[in-house]
């Protein structure tokens, strides 16, 4: 499966790279291609238009942005699944992860979506994931039923990305069964019946 990995926090002392890093790991270890999505390397402007819209406007700002979003839209057409890294902040998603998912729609259309979230705090970031179970549905990517906190994450994951701890080491496979579950049951439905070639017809 090809997983696209969207990092949401682009502060500079952002413990986001940790997760995904170890996301990444997780991924790959069960054979699949898991390419990072860094807000933080993209330098997204806040939006004004969406992908659709820039695509038809020649205006040399658009054009430039475009160029930078284009390798984003193919990697998004051909994913089977999201994996979405978010932190909390004052308990909802990070306004650059936000404006990262805001740029497309279409293009994640029926393929689903794990939440990984954190905090420095006990509660692991579950009071942004409540706001993304919102927000994914919306976009076209419902989340998976499980979801994957990892509360003090300072200390629960290295800069390298490595598990400290015995819930991340031992306990994490259940959320990445159920997530490989839900992107083959949509890959499979996709192959029989995808809509998405009937509206573009």
């Amino acid at each position: 499966m090809v997983v696209a990995v969207l990092l949401g926090s682009v502060r500079t002392e952002r413990m986001g790279a940790r997760v995904a890093k170890w996301v990444v790991a997780q991924l790959e270890g069960r054979g699949h291609d898991a390419v990072l999505v860094d807000p933080l390397a993209l330098k997204l402007p806040v939006l004004d238009k969406v992908w659709k819209e820039l695509k038809k406007s020649d205006a040399p700002e658009d054009v430039a942005l475009r160029e930078k979003l284009q390798p984003l839209a193919d990697l998004y057409e051909r994913a089977d699944g999201f994996a979405i890294v978010s932190a909390e902040y004052n308990h909802s998603v990070p306004s650059a992860l936000s404006n990262l998912l805001d740029y497309f729609l279409e293009e994640y259309f029926y393929r689903p979506s794990a939440i990984i979230c954190y905090s420095s705090t006990p509660f692991g970031g579950v009071r942004a994931a409540m706001q993304l179970r919102a927000l994914l549905p919306e976009v076209g990517m419902p989340s998976i039923p499980s979801l994957q906190p990892i509360p003090s994450v300072g200390t629960a994951l290295s800069e390298e990305g490595g598990a400290l701890t015995q819930q991340l080491a031992e306990k994490s496979g259940k959320f990445y069964d159920e997530f490989d579950w839900y992107m083959t049951a949509f890959k499979l439905g996709l192959e029989a019946n995808d809509p998405r070639k009937k509206a573009a017809s």
